[in-house]
C-alpha cells in the first residue's frame, strides 16, 4: 500500500460519512467501494483509517455505501444531550428526545424478520409515531398501577418507567395562531427526529399527511440493527405494544384510545 493507496482509502471513509451520498450517483465513491470489495489490502486499510476517526464499518455495498457509526468519544459522534439542547431550550425535554429516537427505530423495524430482510423499507408517519408511544405510556400507566406503584418511580426502576408521565401530560400538538404545530408539543419533538434523521440519511419524506409521512433507509436499518439489543429498546418492545417473540405479528392496537390525546390521523400500521 502507498500513500495514494492511504488517501484513496481515506477519501472512502469521507464518503461514507456523507449519507445522502449514493455510490450509484458517484463514479469516484463506486469505484473505491469495488476496490474495498476486490482488494483485501486496502479493505483493510480502509478499516483502518475509520478505526482512526473512531468509527465502526457496519457495513460496505452498492445498497449502503459505506456505512459508519460513529463511537461514544469519536468527534463525530451525535450525542443526544447536544441534540436535544439544539432542538430546545427546556433541559427537562431531553428524554423526550430521546424517547422519540427509540419510538422511530422501534416502529420502522417492529419485527425481528424486517431488521433482518435486506430488501424491507419500513414506513411511518409523525402522528403514528406518537400514537405509538403514547400506547406504551397507556401500558407503563396500567403497569404501575397494577403493582401500585403509580408513583415517581424508583432509583432502580427501567428507563422508560420514568418517562410515561411527562411524554403523556405534553400535548400532542399545541398550536400556533397559524395553526403550526409546537415544537415542544409531542408531534413537534417527533417531527424534529425525523426530520434530523432525514438530514442525517436514515429516512426519506414521502409525503406531508400524518403530520409527514417518511421510509426507512439501508443505511437506517443497519443502524438500528446495531441498537437492537439496547436496554432501552429491549424494554419498549417488552410493554407488549410491538410484540415480536414469535415474529407473527407487530404493532398491537390498543383497546381504547379515546383519552391518548391523539392528534387527528394519528392511525398506526398495524400488521396482522
Amino acid at each position: 500500500m502507498t500513500p495514494a493507496d492511504a488517501s484513496d482509502a481515506a477519501r472512502l471513509v469521507s464518503f461514507g460519512l456523507q449519507p445522502k451520498l449514493l455510490p450509484s450517483r458517484d463514479a469516484e465513491y463506486a469505484d473505491l467501494l469495488r476496490r474495498y470489495r476486490e482488494e483485501a489490502p486496502f479493505a483493510r486499510l480502509a478499516d483502518a483509517v475509520a478505526t482512526g476517526l473512531g468509527l465502526v464499518v457496519l457495513e460496505v455495498s452498492t445498497r449502503a455505501g459505506m456505512a459508519v457509526s460513529a463511537d461514544e468519544d469519536s468527534v463525530f459522534a451525535v450525542r443526544m444531550g447536544d441534540y436535544a439542547r439544539r432542538a430546545s431550550a427546556e433541559s427537562a425535554d431531553r428524554f423526550l428526545h430521546g424517547l422519540a429516537h427509540l419510538a422511530v427505530a422501534a416502529m420502522s423495524f417492529p419485527r425481528p424478520e424486517d431488521l433482518a430482510d435486506d430488501g424491507y423499507i419500513g414506513r411511518l408517519t409523525v402522528n403514528g409515531v406518537d400514537a405509538f408511544v403514547r400506547q406504551a405510556c397507556r401500558r407503563l400507566e396500567e403497569r404501575a398501577e397494577e403493582t401500585g406503584e403509580n408513583t415517581d418511580p424508583a432509583t432502580d426502576a427501567p428507563g422508560l418507567e420514568s418517562a410515561w408521565r411527562v411524554y403523556s401530560r405534553r400535548s400532542a400538538t399545541g398550536a400556533t395562531k397559524d395553526a403550526r404545530r409546537l415544537a415542544g408539543s409531542t408531534t413537534g419533538i417527533v417531527g424534529k427526529a425525523m426530520a434530523f434523521l432525514t438530514d442525517s440519511g436514515f429516512l426519506q419524506r414521502t409525503g406531508d399527511e400524518a403530520g409527514g409521512s417518511y421510509r426507512t433507509t439501508a443505511r437506517y436499518q443497519l443502524q438500528v440493527r446495531d441498537m437492537a439489543g439496547a436496554a432501552a429498546m429491549a424494554e419498549l418492545l417488552e410493554l407488549g405494544v410491538v410484540p415480536v417473540t414469535d415474529g407473527t405479528a407487530s404493532l398491537v392496537p390498543a383497546a381504547d384510545t379515546d383519552d391518548l390525546d391523539l392528534p387527528a390521523d394519528a392511525g398506526l400500521p398495524f400488521h396482522a
